[in-house]
């Protein structure tokens, strides 16, 4: 890899990482999909300013079109969707290192779904990363954290999976600013129906709330997403899917340090476990591709 390709990989893991210290942050405060609508809203059309400033078009191909509504509902609407109300009952560390199993998803489905082979490598770093999984959740379990938002957390890294897969063909006719800023409206407006109908729109306004909404709207969302698309246009989704793997570090320390979330010897175990699964699984199949 390039330097550019390695910078933007480990901004894109801190970025990424940092989101789920303030969701935690945003839910505990207000309604989490009309947050999460309203953020989508916010981000698109700065998003879309921007590239029509920088004179890229919205007149997309028929295949980007269609890759940029699948990643708009599976990463923004159902992935965060999902993350946002479960992050009312999880802590952000627990969320963090769910959704980075997502590279395991993806390698496992390529197996069970496409007949993908899979090196001994690839077979090593699945068995290692849902065994350190297993190892957080049997651990957060018995510490009296919530089944059900579990459940979503796992529905929702699914759902990442699918978006994961549709990257390329959103980002592969150049506009990548454009579509990042419209996948941001697909996003918003799919989660406004069901925000208006089941939530109450209920808010303890603080400085925290707004800065945290500011923060995770400009960098999480809409910079971190660029960086995203930009680096699987660079190098493609296999290999840009490695920087994955510092994601559980990134995730649980950040949401250590800002919201003093405790790390217990089991939690620091599973996420050395699960980052080194993550990174056997990515290299197996950059190795290949390469």
């Amino acid at each position: 890899m390039s330097i550019r390709a390695v910078i933007l990989g480990l901004s894109f893991a801190l970025f990424w990482s940092s989101a789920f210290t303030s969701a935690r942050i945003i839910v505990a405060q207000a309604p989490p999909l009309a947050s999460l609508s309203l953020r989508f809203l916010v981000s698109g059309i700065i998003g879309i300013a921007i590239a029509r400033a920088l004179g890229q078009s919205w007149h997309l191909t028929r295949g980007q079109w269609w890759a940029t509504v699948i990643f708009g509902v599976c990463q923004n609407a159902l992935y965060l969707g999902l993350f946002f109300t479960a992050m009312q009952t999880i802590e952000a560390g627990l969320a963090s290192i769910m959704a980075s199993a997502m590279p395991l998803i993806v390698a496992l489905a390529n197996r069970l779904v496409f007949g993908e082979r899979l090196s001994w490598m690839a077979v090593v770093g699945l068995a290692l990363g849902i065994g350190g999984v297993l190892i957080i959740m049997g651990s957060r379990l018995s510490g009296g954290a919530d089944p059900f938002g579990i459940v979503l957390c796992i529905l929702g890294t699914l759902a990442l999976a699918i978006a994961t897969l549709s990257a390329r063909g959103a980002s592969s006719g150049g506009n990548v600013l454009m579509v990042v800023g419209l996948q941001m409206l697909i996003g918003s407006a799919f989660l406004a129906v069901p925000a208006a109908i089941l939530e109450p729109m209920e808010v303890t306004w603080s400085w925290s709330l707004i800065l945290a909404f500011l923060y995770t709207t400009l960098v999480p969302g809409l910079l971190a997403t660029w960086i995203w698309f930009t680096l699987v246009n660079d190098i493609g989704a296999i290999r840009a899917s490695v920087f994955h793997f510092l994601n559980p570090f990134f995730g649980v320390a950040i949401a250590a340090v800002i919201l003093g979330e405790a790390l217990g010897p089991q939690d620091v175990l599973g996420v050395a476990i699960v980052a080194a699964g993550i990174l056997l699984v990515q290299l197996s199949r950059a190795q290949k591709a390469g």
